[in-house]
């Protein structure tokens, strides 16, 4: 089995690349892709050494979180609805 290298970076790196990607309006994999780390390591960073950013869902207006918490309502009941038909299909066949 192939063991793996772990890259060492500075620590200059890993502040500047965790303030760049938590200061800049493209998504944290677009800017770890950019600066070759892998998007895990990167937002451990951004935790790290940026832990007062603000997070996408303050920078969300109150309508867009209302949306998207809707939307994941919604998901959630078509999913029991879906398991409610399959039981009442499931027992009725019973009969």
């Amino acid at each position: 089995m192939a063991k793996r290298s772990v890259k060492k970076y500075p620590l200059e790196f890993k502040q500047s690349s965790a303030k760049l990607a938590a200061e800049s309006e493209q998504p944290l994999t677009c800017t770890a892709k950019a600066l070759g780390v892998n998007k895990t390591t990167l937002h451990d960073w951004v935790h790290k050494y940026c832990p007062n950013t603000e997070k996408a869902s303050d920078k969300q207006s109150p309508l867009e979180q209302e949306l998207k918490r809707l939307r994941l309502e919604n998901a959630r009941l078509k999913q029991e609805r879906d398991i409610l038909k399959k039981a009442a299909a499931y027992f009725a066949s019973e009969m």
